[in-house]
């Protein structure tokens, strides 16, 4: 059997589509280069959460202030980083950091996104 007749019988839709000049187009807005861009092979993600992902998960700013001071005791983040989070906290307040995350955040909405 040729090609064509292999294609035909394999793909007798398209093949219609493609006979017919029936096929949709769709624009293409970017192209992926880099293979490190595409993620961990193997499907399985994994997700360390920052300073931010844990503030705005705090329900007052006393809890943010704990959180940004534990991570400085455990060397998460450096004595210059707190003193900035800890500045926004007291100027622009706690919603600055984004959103509330509620509880099950990223079983509702996935790892990436907000």
């Amino acid at each position: 059997m040729s090609e064509d007749g292999e294609f035909r019988e394999t793909f007798p839709a398209l093949s219609k589509e493609l006979e017919e000049k029936t096929t949709k187009t769709l624009k293409i807005d970017g192209v992926r280069t880099m293979a490190e861009e595409t993620g961990p092979k193997g499907g399985t993600e994994t997700f360390t959460p920052d300073v931010v992902d844990y503030i705005r998960r705090c329900d007052t700013v006393s809890q943010a202030l704990e959180i940004v001071d534990y991570l400085m005791r455990r060397n998460e983040i450096s004595p210059s980083q707190a003193r900035e989070i800890k500045d926004q906290l007291k100027t622009d307040g706690l919603r600055s950091f984004g959103s509330k995350k509620e509880k099950d955040h990223y079983l509702h909405h996935g790892i990436g996104e907000e």
